[in-house]
């Protein structure tokens, strides 16, 4: 569909994560360096910051939602951060084991890890090519 069809896509809202567990996911989430927003139990939903952005990741409580094993096929979502590499020690350091060993890309690095519910989440640098980063 193009722009002139109606529909003008103007950047990223929230990023919805359906997890089985609030108070469960909201402290794996901060354990992995994300703030909490603001925090809503009685609708199940809790919003985190990412980075200086607007938009944050949606944690949404689904009742009967199971945990998942590592990695479930899912969608993936990357996030950027100054150094991947350096982001895998902080969250081993946190108790939080990347799905793999960060792998190279053409931009920089990635590291990816899974939440309880199987959700993914990936980081990101641009240290190939700093040009394109946001710091």
């Amino acid at each position: 569909m193009s722009q002139e069809a109606g529909l003008q896509i103007l950047g990223f809202d929230n990023a919805l994560l359906p997890v089985g567990d609030l108070p469960e996911a909201v402290a794996f989430y901060e354990r992995a360096g994300f703030p909490v927003k603001f925090r809503l139990d009685e609708a199940g939903i809790a919003l985190l910051a990412v980075g200086k952005e607007t938009p944050g990741l949606l944690l949404r409580a689904e009742d009967g939602f199971g945990h998942r094993p590592a990695p479930w096929p899912a969608a993936r979502l990357w996030l950027e951060v100054p150094d991947a590499r350096a982001a895998a020690r902080a969250l081993t350091a946190e108790g939080i084991e990347p799905l793999d060993p960060p792998f190279s890309t053409s931009t920089g690095y990635v590291v990816e890890i899974a939440d309880p519910w199987g959700n993914v989440i990936g980081f990101t640098d641009y240290l190939k090519r700093p040009e394109l980063a946001r710091n």
